[in-house]
C-alpha cells in the first residue's frame, strides 16, 4: 500500500504498509480525532479508495460504458471520439461545472477525482488551496492524490460536516454517514454503494483502536 507506506515514512514508522495499531494510532493523532470518529473517517476512505490503493479517478471508459453511465454527454455519433481517452472524457463530462472551464479549457482533466475520497472539480481545489494552506495545489493539483491524500479526505468531511454524525458505531450511524459521502444527503432514500464494505471496513476500524 503506497499511501500506508508514506504515512509511516513520514512519521518514523516502519513502512510495510500494514495498516498496524501504532499507523491507526499516527493517523488518529493527524486527523485530531476520537476512536469512534477515526473509525467512521478510516472506514469510509477505506472504500473510497479501494483499500487505500486508489488515490485517483479512473476515466478509462469503453465506448459502452461511457453511454452507460454518461449518456447525458455522449450519444452513439460522438463516442467513439472519447472512448478509452480519460483525458478527453474527463474534459467533456465535467466542462462548464464546479469552477471547470469548458471542454477545451482542459480544467476536467486538470482537476479530476483524487485523494481518498476524490475532490473534483476547481472550485474544490481553490477551496481546499486555502483551507491547506498551499496555493501551489492550483499548480500541482497531484499533490492531492500524495501528499495531501489524507488531509483531502479530511477536509471533505469538515466542509461537509460529517464528524455531527460520527458518534457512535452501528448500523444507524454508518447509513448515515455512508449517505453523506456516496449520496450527499442522510434523506436520501437510495442505498448507499458498497454500504456492507463501508460498515464493515468501519467496525473492523473501530475494534482495532480500541485493542
Amino acid at each position: 500500500m503506497g499511501f500506508i507506506r508514506d504515512i509511516q515514512k513520514a512519521n518514523g514508522l516502519t513502512p510495510d504498509g500494514i495498516i498496524g495499531k501504532k499507523t491507526l494510532l499516527k493517523i488518529k493523532e493527524i486527523i485530531g480525532k476520537t476512536n469512534v470518529e477515526c473509525a467512521h473517517f478510516l472506514g469510509q476512505c477505506s472504500h473510497e479508495s479501494g483499500g487505500f490503493f486508489v488515490l485517483e479517478e479512473n476515466l478509462n471508459y469503453s465506448a459502452k460504458r461511457l453511454l452507460e453511465i454518461f449518456g447525458k454527454y455522449f450519444n452513439d455519433k460522438n463516442v467513439i471520439l472519447y472512448a478509452n481517452k480519460p483525458e478527453h472524457i474527463a474534459n467533456r463530462v465535467y466542462a462548464n461545472r464546479m469552477g471547470n472551464g469548458d471542454e477545451l479549457s482542459g480544467d476536467g482533466w486538470k482537476f479530476r477525482g483524487r485523494g481518498l475520497i476524490q475532490l473534483t472539480g476547481k472550485n474544490n481545489y481553490v477551496d481546499f488551496a486555502k483551507y491547506i494552506n498551499d496555493p501551489l495545489i492550483l499548480e500541482n493539483p497531484s499533490l492531492v492524490s500524495t501528499k495531501y491524500a489524507l488531509q483531502s479526505a479530511k477536509y471533505f468531511f469538515d466542509k461537509n460536516n460529517i464528524w455531527l454524525y460520527c458518534q457512535y458505531i452501528n448500523d444507524d450511524t454508518i447509513m448515515k454517514v455512508s449517505k453523506l459521502i456516496n449520496l450527499g444527503s442522510i434523506k436520501s432514500k437510495l442505498i448507499p454503494h458498497g454500504l456492507k464494505d463501508r460498515s464493515a471496513q468501519t467496525k473492523k476500524y473501530y475494534i482495532s483502536l480500541n485493542k
